[in-house]
């Protein structure tokens, strides 16, 4: 279990490593089903003194592991119809719950 700054317990922040080996943390939003596969709808987290960006979500494939010891993974997706068919599908279901602001401001 994480904790942000405020000192309030967040279950649903889940650590992942980029490209160049950084840890960055992320808000657990979804995760959905789209052709037998599954994909994880996350916010990155920002941390105090970081700069905050515009509340762009980060959207993952979950691959299962083949070694039962091992976790899945999240791989990132390269097709746009298909982030746009999950970035789709979670706004129908959190369009009260968020304010969803379309094409470029």
């Amino acid at each position: 279990m994480e904790e942000n700054f405020d000192g309030e317990e967040l279950d649903n922040i889940i650590t992942l490593n980029d490209e160049n080996g950084n840890e960055v943390k992320f808000e657990f939003l979804d995760l959905i089903e789209l052709d037998n596969e599954q994909y994880v709808v996350l916010l990155p987290v920002i941390e105090e003194g970081e700069e905050e960006e515009d509340g762009e979500v980060v959207i993952l494939k979950v691959e299962d592991s083949d070694d039962e010891d091992e976790e899945e993974s999240y791989v990132s997706v390269d097709d746009e119809d298909t982030l746009m068919k999950v970035f789709n599908i979670f706004k129908e279901k959190f369009k009260d719950e968020f304010d969803f602001v379309d094409g470029e401001e």
